[in-house]
């Protein structure tokens, strides 16, 4: 009777071996935020989340597109001070305060009056802007200057603008994610224009998400010479490479405008790559990286510990660098 006992008990066990549960990847993509979007869900079942998604970028985007006229951000930049905003406009103007003060200005949402004033694009010739002209704009700059209260905006300044897309696709892969975890999702991946969070593993690999670093191509081609392991983090990535234009001496600018001077940067910086716990965090501050170049980073990184770094930089001899800090992995 033992013996039968104990071989019953093999027989159901190699029984529910065999019927361990599949593992479904779930995966969606799209367009969204001027840019494309890509969420993968590991589940025991076949989910759609297509609609949630859309609803979401939806909200968002009547919430902080700087695209779109009727949103709310473009009418509170048009000058109606009766807008009431939301919890989303809320949580990214609360973060980008307090970034804006640990950066002392550097990282500034409203510096995008004189992002418009350059007419930056991916080509062409620097624009030809007055001192006078630069000056007068930046009047207007400041997030210092912008506030909250009873939930609508306040600005000092009334031509301030706004303009949260610096990490607002960084908050979007963050509501995406929380929204994931709300339906009980351990194991996911989601991008929304290179910028990236994921949890647990790719179940289906049984391994770690793997990530791939950008190459600072300015051919705008891509490819990756760096790929790391993800899990339980953001990543967002800020470059020169894409957005830049050059002066007639062959000098080139970065789209990043600083927020003191109100000139475009030129700087040997490439990119930064920023791994956070939010990405709306990592996005902001490989923005604020790239704007204040490689020796003030890497002195704001001591006292930073918790963001893990990872720039790409051109040497005085054109040669491409590499510096990882605060143990940014190395595979």
């Amino acid at each position: 009777m033992y013996q039968f006992s104990i071989f019953f008990l093999l027989i159901i066990g190699l029984f529910s071996c065999n019927r361990d549960p599949v593992i479904h990847t779930n995966y969606v993509s799209g367009n969204a935020f001027g840019t494309t979007f890509s969420v993968q869900y590991m589940d025991k079942k076949q989910i759609d989340f297509t609609k949630s998604y859309d609803s979401l970028i939806t909200v968002i985007n009547t919430s902080m597109s700087t695209y779109q006229e009727d949103s709310d951000i473009s009418r509170i930049n048009k000058g109606d001070s009766l807008v009431v905003v939301d919890d989303h406009f809320q949580k990214v103007f609360n973060v980008s305060k307090r970034i804006h003060k640990e950066t002392n200005g550097v990282f500034d949402p409203t510096i995008g009056v004189l992002v418009n004033a350059w007419d930056f694009g991916p080509q062409g010739n620097v624009k030809a802007l007055d001192s006078l002209k630069i000056d007068s704009l930046l009047l207007s700059v400041g997030l210092d200057k912008v506030h909250i209260k009873n939930n609508k905006i306040v600005k000092e300044k009334r031509n301030t603008f706004i303009d949260f897309n610096a990490l607002a696709k960084g908050y979007a892969v963050d509501v995406f994610a929380e929204f994931l975890e709300s339906r009980g999702a351990e194991h996911y991946l989601v991008e929304i224009g290179g910028e990236i969070r994921g949890k647990g593993i790719n179940k289906a690999k049984q391994k770690p998400w793997q990530i791939g670093v950008e190459d600072p191509n300015f051919d705008q081609t891509q490819s990756y010479s760096k790929v790391i392991s993800l899990q339980n983090e953001a990543m967002a990535t800020s470059g020169s490479y894409r957005k830049f234009k050059v002066d007639v001496d062959g000098n080139r600018y970065a789209h990043i405008i600083n927020s003191k001077t109100g000139y475009p940067h030129q700087s040997h910086l490439l990119s930064v790559s920023v791994i956070a716990t939010s990405c709306m965090e990592a996005d902001a501050y490989a923005t604020a990286f790239m704007s204040m170049g490689l020796e003030q980073s890497k002195r704001f990184l001591t006292t930073h510990p918790e963001l893990k770094v990872y720039f790409i930089y051109e040497s005085k001899e054109k040669e491409l660098r590499t510096l990882s800090v605060n143990d940014f992995p190395e595979n």
